[in-house]
């Protein structure tokens, strides 16, 4: 594989076309408009920077990363080359079956096609497609420069060829893929949304304030970030889409997502992308907690 598109230029599309270009590979990178695209473009010299200043990355080696991505505005323009197809759009099933029609009809027959879906049944994106042997889910985590793990998803017909291939690849990119099984919200988000959700749901009850819960999870779970905060990072939107696959998927109420959270993505606060959520993200160097939630 040398060539690869990646379809939705936020912050995980332009993580992994960054971590892609940055291995050598050529991506292009497709989104709506062309203000989306130079957006993630400056995303990714901004990240570019910072590892330059860490001492991992050179000048020229920025250039030469940011040389090897190509914007579209067009995805059969974008994916006609490729080789693997990653598409990181919005959290939305028929979003996700639109643009896999749209990548089935305009690449190879011989192209793999994945998603970076957190939650959303592969088997389900897969029958949008008439390849679905060649559909898989590459659920890489966020910051995807940074994490190393990408979480593996085979659909009920994915093929161990397919399988191989994007294993091998994910490797390349100096990335840990782990194998999972196809149901609703995969190992990742299955165990960690219900413990976000429980912890809006410990806020919303009164037990304690965000920053203590937080201060709890870090201190005494050795978590890096607290469960609230981490919800902001993800995307409240995100958290409460997931929560929904999961409690649609199973019919179990324990994944009921927590009306708290319902009632602050409906306001619009959607985290650190809104600038509100749990916290206050206008200087997330000196975070501070949301007034409405400041005791």
């Amino acid at each position: 594989m040398k060539n690869i598109a990646v379809i939705g230029s936020g912050t995980m599309g332009n993580g992994i076309a960054h971590v892609f270009a940055q291995y050598g590979y050529e991506v292009s990178l497709i989104d709506i408009s062309q203000a989306a695209l130079d957006k993630g473009i400056q995303t990714i010299s901004g990240n570019l920077d910072r590892q330059i200043k860490k001492g991992t990355l050179s000048e020229a080696q920025k250039a030469e990363t940011l040389a090897r991505l190509h914007p579209f505005t067009s995805i059969a323009e974008g994916v006609k080359n490729a080789d693997l197809v990653v598409e990181a759009a919005t959290e939305n099933v028929d979003l996700k079956l639109k643009i896999f029609a749209d990548m089935d009809a305009h690449t190879r027959p011989d192209t793999i096609l994945a998603t970076n879906t957190s939650s959303i049944s592969i088997t389900k994106i897969a029958s949008a497609t008439k390849r679905p042997e060649k559909v898989i889910g590459m659920h890489f985590m966020n910051p995807v420069p940074v994490m190393k793990l990408v979480e593996m998803i085979r659909g009920y017909l994915t093929s161990d060829e397919t399988t191989q291939a994007i294993t091998e690849l994910t490797k390349k990119i100096d990335k840990v893929p782990v194998e999972v099984n196809d149901y609703p919200g995969f190992v990742a988000n299955r165990i960690l949304m219900p413990m976000i959700n429980e912890a809006i749901y410990t806020l919303y009850e009164g037990v304690a304030g965000v920053a203590e819960i937080d201060e709890v999870m870090k201190l005494g779970m050795a978590h890096p970030m607290g469960p609230l905060q981490l919800a902001d990072f993800i995307g409240l939107d995100v958290c409460l889409a997931i929560l929904n696959v999961l409690y649609t998927g199973f019919g179990n109420p324990k994944y009921a997502p927590c009306p708290l959270l319902v009632n602050m993505v409906q306001a619009g606060h959607r985290g650190a992308k809104s600038g509100q959520g749990f916290y206050d993200w206008a200087n997330p160097k000196e975070l501070k907690v949301a007034k409405q939630f400041a005791k």
